[in-house]
């Protein structure tokens, strides 16, 4: 049985079943039209790759044509006579296939909107294009119906071609999206094995997991997914909840405990009585988060959409206005009358408008990128510099995600190096992450950790081992009690000590005397307090959540400094918190590494993903810090508001240009230079067009001295190191202080 990755329902895995194949792994379907539903994303994304394909085949001959009628001078011994003649012809063959071909969708958004009685940018690329296109064709296939040659075929061309670019990339993130629901779903095993009776004996049957029912006991074995969520009726291990709950440190498990569907199970034989299936598990609850986050976020309503709501008609009417008003009014002919038009048309065109967004948003996403932070849309910068809130994750986002030795007390005085040495051998023969990471830690210190002599785990208290001469405990207060080695008030007090602070503390006796006491953590990242300190001085409200309990989050976020925090809560639990914080009116960013984090950087107005961290938390998340670096939280910040900061100055110059000169193209001038000024207006709308572009591209461009706040600082400290180097202690040979 398979689980159809559109709707969820199971089908069989038959050979006449409905199914796709993609990178060698087939999905089956329930219907055609799941089929189609799942397929789609990534037809649109082949067709439009050949779409942007091919218009910029066609733009670069078009541009390249069109240089000689710009810079008749400068582009006259480059390109010979002949081929310039027929320059137009040439620029009209290329144009019409790609206005009306690959440009075809804008008309269709045009048609829609117009259905909708509502203009959007695909009427403002529509019209804009159309206006520079029939007006070029006009003058190419009747030269003397105007009385200049001036053609705008590259004005539509660069339009599409930016515009269909754009299109590219927020489908590539569309398809991303529904990559993870497949990868959560791919967590869950296929297959089960439950005990069943069978006449008067119960044998064990592997069966496929949608076969489980409730109250089934399954058997599962080290190393074995937990099929199902259900409760421990027999047997002691750890189990690894990292894919779930986020949290490093397997959690014993003993019976009547609760687990997990598709948790690790470590150590020990398990048998669960399935409590949850189907759609009510965990993992069914966190797919079906994500899915509903997705789909319910409402989209970023773009600035350029709001802008042609307004300027589109008022465009509109003010060309008709001037056409017929010069027509029948003026009484200049039909000849200027249309050059009236088009020329107010023209000079509204959004060539500088097309690119304001996606040229600032270019060079944001390409700084973003070459300080480790990658983006799946220009939305996401946008997004950014509106966030107030950000909640971080803790395990794995402002910690390591993983157990390490913070603390070794000798209480024998033997010295620590010696207790060190023991300890680390005896646990060399454990795969417990503790005591991995006792071992680690070990040779971090350039110890050599050799193996016991004999080695046996006490499920759920620690373990017994010898080494020579020596006979090693290492484990919690219950075992040292039954081996009947006393922890005194003294002792006891330094392991609660280390506990109040959010450890595992873990008691070592040597040769049946209380040895030393080691304590785990998982440690804070370096640089995560500087980051938090930077982002509370921009105004930003901080918080951090986790599934871990109050203590040891109490600890953390005091060496942070983050004042709220929001602790034991699950997977959907961090869902719903992050929903609560939005109903305050606030837009929130959550910082996540892991599966657990899916749905919250989901619900999230932005989800920024740790690179390090699972693939579907980075499929979920908006930005993904492929760094591991806490401090890039900050530069997105940051690097948003200084893009968005730059898109507005782009529209800006885009209109000042553009609309500064509808006047003109109206005709304000004929008084003064009579009516052969309509002659000009083209050309000059021409001009108006290529420099709003020049001005919006150049400050863009500008966006590349950005320089993260960190980055800053570095640079400032190498100076004053320099700048307070006595000259005396420079090598003159190799210059080197």
């Amino acid at each position: 049985m398979a689980k159809d990755p559109v709707c969820g329902m199971f089908v069989e895995e038959k050979p006449d079943t409905i199914q796709y194949n993609k990178d060698g792994r087939i999905y089956y379907f329930c219907s055609t039209q799941c089929l189609n539903e799942f397929i789609q994303p990534e037809k649109e994304l082949r067709k439009l790759k050949l779409y942007v394909a091919i218009s910029i085949g066609l733009t670069i001959p078009i541009v390249f044509l069109s240089l000689p009628h710009m810079f008749p001078a400068q582009f006259s011994h480059i390109i010979p006579m002949e081929i310039m003649n027929y320059a137009n012809y040439v620029m009209l063959a290329l144009a019409t296939p790609l206005q009306f071909w690959i440009g075809r969708r804008f008309y269709r958004g045009l048609w829609d909107g117009i259905k909708a009685k509502a203009s959007n940018m695909d009427t403002l690329i529509a019209i804009g294009t159309t206006a520079a296109y029939l007006y070029s064709a006009a003058v190419t296939i009747e030269p003397g119906f105007f009385p200049f040659e001036s053609v705008y075929f590259e004005t539509a061309a660069i339009i599409i071609t930016l515009i269909l670019i754009g299109r590219l990339l927020e489908t590539r993130t569309k398809e991303r999206a529904s990559d993870a629901v497949r990868k959560l779903l791919d967590l869950q095993p296929k297959m089960a094995k439950v005990i069943r009776r069978k006449g008067d004996a119960e044998v064990e049957l592997e069966i496929p997991i949608e076969q489980v029912q409730e109250r089934d006991i399954m058997v599962i074995r080290p190393g074995e997914r937990i099929p199902t969520d259900g409760i421990v009726v027999n047997g002691l291990s750890s189990v690894d909840e990292a894919a779930v709950t986020g949290e490093s440190i397997p959690v014993d498990k003993k019976k009547d405990d609760q687990v997990i569907g598709a948790t690790i199970n470590k150590s020990g034989l398990l048998k669960v009585k399935a409590t949850k299936i189907g759609q009510d598990t965990v993992l069914s609850q966190i797919i079906t988060l994500v899915e509903e986050a997705r789909t319910g976020k409402a989209k970023m309503q773009r600035i350029v959409d709001q802008v042609a709501k307004y300027f589109v008609p008022a465009v509109l009417a003010v060309a008709i206005g001037v056409g017929l008003g010069w027509y029948f009014i003026g009484d200049i002919g039909f000849t200027f009358s249309l050059l009236a038009f088009v020329s107010v048309i023209i000079i509204a065109c959004p060539c500088a408008l097309g690119i304001a967004t996606p040229a600032a948003l270019m060079m944001g996403a390409g700084k973003g990128a070459e300080y480790g932070i990658l983006l799946k849309g220009g939305e996401y910068l946008e997004i950014a510099s509106k966030v107030k809130t950000i909640v971080f994750d803790k395990t794995g986002t402002l910690t390591k995600g993983k157990p390490s030795v913070t603390d070794l007390i000798d209480l024998s005085g033997m010295g620590e190096g010696e207790l060190l040495r023991l300890v680390a051998i005896a646990e060399s023969g454990s795969e417990h992450p503790l005591g991995q990471a006792v071992v680690n830690y070990a040779r971090e210190k350039g110890i050599l950790v050799a193996n016991p002599d004999s080695f046996e785990a006490v499920s759920g208290h620690g373990l017994k081992a010898r080494y020579g001469d020596h006979t090693i405990l290492i484990g919690n207060r219950k075992l040292m009690v039954d081996n009947n080695i006393p922890v005194t008030e003294t002792k006891d007090s330094k392991l609660k000590d280390l506990e109040s602070q959010g450890k595992t503390a873990v008691l070592g006796a040597i040769d049946n005397k209380l040895a030393g006491i080691i304590g785990i953590a998982d440690t804070i990242k370096e640089n995560a307090k500087e980051a938090i300190d930077s982002l509370k001085s921009m105004g930003m409200e901080v918080v951090m959540l986790t599934g871990d309990n109050d203590r040891t989050a109490k600890a953390v976020s005091s060496k942070l400094g983050i004042n709220r925090v929001i602790a034991q809560v699950l997977p959907p639990e961090k869902e719903q918190a992050i929903s609560k914080l939005k109903g305050e009116g606030k837009v929130v960013a959550m910082v996540g590494d892991g599966i657990n984090d899916a749905p919250a950087l989901a619900r999230a107005d932005l989800g920024i993903a740790i690179g390090s961290g699972t693939d579907v938390a980075k499929e979920t998340g908006g930005i993904i810090l492929i760094k591991d670096d806490i401090r890039d939280v900050v530069t997105a910040i940051d690097l948003g508001k200084k893009t968005v900061s730059k898109i507005r100055q782009n529209l800006f110059w885009a209109f000042a240009y553009n609309t500064g000169l509808i006047p003109i193209a109206s005709g304000v001038l004929v008084p003064f230079l009579g009516v052969g000024i309509f002659g000009w207006l083209p050309m000059l709308a021409g001009v108006a067009m290529a420099m709003s572009s020049v001005t919006v591209v150049g400050n863009s461009i500008l966006l590349g001295r950005y320089k993260p706040r960190f980055a800053k600082k570095k640079l400032v400290r190498e100076k004053e190191m320099v700048a307070n180097t006595d000259l005396k202690e420079v090598d003159p040979i190799h210059h080197r202080i």
